[in-house]
């Protein structure tokens, strides 16, 4: 089976090669002529040179493919050109399925994201079925990756076989960006979260997390999306679990959300506007704190085998990988 994957340099899309890789697959993996390539080190795979928002190299790197996973995005909780986000996620998800038709592929798994869940405040986990529209979805990064599952859900009912993977908050090693996510360990082992706010995620082994995805070729519905989910803990917890692990303080003060809210826009204001760089804080991101984005993973497990392990694991390992790489 030769399988092309877009977006094996970042974080979730390398364990998906690995796990291709381990299970004999033939790789062609585009990467932008800018990409790292830290994360291929050691993998026998052939490259392609291109980008999701070029129709025609993504065309020409996926001819003879059989399966497409498209795990590429633009993961961002603050972008200074909105537009920019949705050219990768939402257009570049639409050159990839009209690449995938041409080439005649058999199947595409496309990686959208527990954002487009529709969560509620009251912390009871969202499932494929919560009500949810596009006005829900707080910030860029949520409605471009909600206006792309939509893409993949048409196709997948309209004739292509393509099957939509949700991953919840996947942690481990190799996140050399780092994500949101790994960044809020990094800023924990730098001891730069000195208070928290009261929200939620769920946590997914990034190892497992790829694995769904190969289970999700194999078993998942065309034009249905599962939710590949680990653990839900509250922030506290989270912080709790990485001061054991990192043998660090865990910060005991809660932040109101009023003044969460503050620090955000004064970051966002100085550090985006003026300083123009990524803000640690954003506005959204608070906004989005308000709901704990927790998740069931239960139709995952009935149709794709799926199994809901602890965070632990993976927490453990993010850790030993940031200190070794020399985030913190």
């Amino acid at each position: 089976m030769l399988a092309f994957v877009t977006g094996a340099t970042g974080f979730l899309g390398s364990h998906v090669t690995r796990v291709l890789a381990e299970q004999g697959a033939d790789l062609r993996l585009l990467v932008r002529a800018t990409s790292n390539l830290k994360n291929l080190e050691g993998l026998k795979a052939e490259t392609a040179t291109g980008d999701l928002r070029d129709s025609a190299s993504l065309e020409k790197a996926m001819a003879g493919c059989e399966v497409v996973f498209h795990v590429a995005a633009d993961y961002r909780l603050w972008v200074r050109d909105p537009a920019e986000m949705y050219r990768s996620n939402v257009e570049g998800t639409r050159a990839v399925l009209e690449a995938a038709r041409k080439n005649a592929v058999r199947c595409v798994v496309h990686t959208s994201s527990v954002a487009t869940m529709g969560f509620t405040r009251n912390g009871h986990p969202a499932d494929e079925d919560s009500a949810v529209s596009l006005a829900n979805m707080i910030g860029h990064y949520k409605r471009s990756k909600f206006m792309a599952e939509q893409l993949a859900m048409e196709a997948g009912r309209g004739g292509m076989r393509v099957v939509t993977v949700n991953p919840t908050t996947p942690v481990g090693e190799r996140d050399i960006k780092p994500t949101p996510t790994g960044r809020i360990v990094v800023d924990f082992l730098k001891r730069k979260f000195p208070a928290y706010v009261e929200t939620g995620l769920n946590l997914v082994d990034v190892r497992e997390c790829a694995r769904g995805h190969i289970a999700a070729l194999e078993k998942g519905k065309s034009g249905e999306r599962y939710i590949l989910g680990g653990q839900n803990l509250t922030l506290k917890q989270i912080l709790d679990k990485l001061g054991a692990i990192a043998g660090l303080p865990s910060p005991k003060v809660k932040l109101p959300y009023f003044f969460a809210y503050a620090a955000g826009l004064v970051d966002q204001t100085i550090s985006g506007r003026l300083l123009r760089r990524e803000p640690r804080a954003t506005v959204e991101a608070v906004r989005m704190g308000k709901k704990k984005m927790w998740a069931s993973s239960d139709k995952a497990e009935r149709e794709l085998g799926w199994k809901t392990i602890s965070a632990e694991g993976a927490l453990r390992r993010a850790v030993e990988w940031f200190r070794a790489n020399g985030y913190a």
